[in-house]
């Protein structure tokens, strides 16, 4: 495994770039221009807030409305503002399940396992239909330490579209820190309903041991044709290559990973939200071992 990755990405970076790896691999880290807030995002805002200042809302439509401002102000990375209008949502419309779902992903960000549960269960109970209410709350689950208790939201996750390739990773992720060898035969069993040439199937052949690092690494831009484009995929790509990192003991490239798929600003995928919690979760793990060893 990789020891060290010692990247340095200069703060003038702009457009595809490619950054020589220090790895056993030799492949070269694929680089995109951080994405920055979109200006439709701001003209939505200001769309909304004139909405908002009309009168004639009701309670329903102006939680509707504060709900689609919180998730604007989510996509951008103004989190305390989002958590601001989804609770205040949910206190004009107790039903919106919606909201609650939003307020469940920020607690597991937050590490308020609690809060979390509660809100998805919420958002569950008041609406089942939205699949990615299982994945969320199973993603609570595996963070708060009870991954046994999220695999059963997985598997329903996975049942709903079993060709999606992010779906089967995240059941594999769930059952491999609960049972690691029935984890990979899942896997392989999953992938067989994979079809076409969608590019994420690759992260199920990386995972199955089928596809190298570098030959992952090296297709990252297959078929891009827009930075936007790439930093997304690079943002789902060095998020997941940490993860595998990550299982096999290799903390300080699975940290180094965690921080690429930060660098390209995706701020609404959820690669980039967990990024985050992943290299905080480390970075406690191993002041705690150096604790016990001092």
């Amino acid at each position: 495994m990789r020891k060290t990755l010692a990247v340095l990405i200069p703060l003038m970076l702009a457009g595809c770039a490619s950054l020589p790896s220090t790895s056993k691999t030799d492949s070269r880290l694929i680089l995109a221009e951080p994405m920055a807030v979109p200006f439709q995002s701001e003209v939505e805002l200001v769309r909304l807030e004139q909405i908002l200042a009309r009168a004639d809302l009701n309670k329903e439509q102006r939680a509707e409305v504060i709900y689609h401002r919180g998730v604007v102000y989510d996509s951008v990375g103004l989190r305390a503002l989002a958590n601001r209008d989804f609770h205040l949502a949910v206190k004009l419309n107790p039903k919106m399940a919606d909201a609650y779902n939003f307020i469940g992903i920020q607690a597991i960000s937050d590490e308020e396992f609690d809060q979390a549960y509660d809100a998805l269960d919420t958002a569950i109970a008041l609406d089942p239909k939205p699949d990615y209410a299982y994945l969320n709350r199973g993603i609570a689950l595996y963070y708060g330490d009870r991954p046994e208790l999220g695999v059963p939201d997985l598997k329903k996750f996975v049942s709903l579209q079993p060709d999606d390739p992010y779906r089967i990773v995240w059941m594999y992720l769930l059952e491999d820190a609960v049972d690691p060898a029935k984890a990979m035969t899942e896997l392989n069993a999953n992938a067989k309903h994979l079809h076409g040439h969608a590019w994420a199937n690759q992260l199920v052949l990386l995972y199955q041991g089928k596809l190298s690092e570098s030959d992952f690494i090296n297709g990252l831009k297959d078929g891009i044709d827009s930075n936007q484009a790439l930093a997304e995929r690079l943002c789902e790509a060095y998020f997941y290559l940490g993860k595998l990192h990550q299982r096999h003991g290799d903390t300080g490239e699975a940290i180094n990973f965690f921080k690429l798929a930060l660098t390209t600003n995706v701020k609404d995928f959820i690669e980039y939200r967990y990024a985050r919690l992943e290299i905080k979760r480390i970075r406690r793990q191993l002041a705690q071992a150096q604790q016990k060893a001092g």
